[in-house]
């Protein structure tokens, strides 16, 4: 997958690109032939952050038991 930065672009390019509508089309041309196409859809939801679990030195002793185990398994 390839990703283009909106910052790196001049401002009226990036307002284009956000200002898509869901449906609308935008037809890329470079010396008169279609280049691409992008289709506007539904805007992005905002990610909701869950909040990390506290450290538990039991589930990190399983964790480690478990990687001990798999590492003898081996060798």
């Amino acid at each position: 997958m390839k990703r283009l930065d909106l910052d790196d672009l001049p401002p009226r390019v990036a307002q284009l690109l956000t200002g898509l509508a869901e449906g609308e089309v935008l037809i890329l041309v470079q010396d008169g032939a279609v280049a691409g196409r992008l289709h506007g859809g539904a805007p992005a939801e905002a990610a909701v952050e869950e909040e990390p679990e506290p450290y538990n030195n039991q589930r990190a002793a399983e964790i480690f038991e478990q990687f001990r185990s798999v590492v003898e398994d081996e060798f």
